[in-house]
């Protein structure tokens, strides 16, 4: 996979540019090694493929992977009533030596609050 570099430092704008370009040089087989090397984090997409409850390995020297998968109308109780919802399955991988599951567990949380209520992403630091 791709790695953004310094993506704690761009905006949510940027860091969609920077993938978007990504994307293209993948396309047309411009990705160098370097593109693709010495991620901290990463992000796989088991949902493009139609992966429900998918679960990514960690790539070294990567500490964390955290994988997407596909939104799919499940019952969900709202208000007491069973009715049908997008639902979308989150899991993260992590390296225990490294990241505390308590900590990986509050991002994780994190990461599904911003996704449930988008205007989280501008509102939260």
């Amino acid at each position: 996979s791709c790695v953004v570099r310094n993506a704690e430092s761009m905006s949510i704008k940027q860091i969609e540019k920077h993938i978007a370009g990504l994307m293209q040089r993948a396309k047309t087989d411009k990705l160098t090694p370097e593109d693709m090397a010495n991620a901290t984090f990463g992000i796989v997409d088991n949902g493009s493929s139609g992966g429900m409850l998918g679960t990514s390995f960690i790539n070294p020297p990567a500490s964390a992977t955290l994988s997407t998968n596909a939104i799919t109308q499940r019952a969900a109780v709202v208000d007491g009533k069973v009715v049908a919802r997008p639902i979308m399955y989150l899991s993260l991988t992590y390296d225990h030596r490294l990241v505390d599951g308590r900590e990986a567990a509050t991002f994780l949380g994190s990461v599904r609050d911003k996704l449930e209520d988008p205007a989280r992403l501008i509102l939260d630091c």
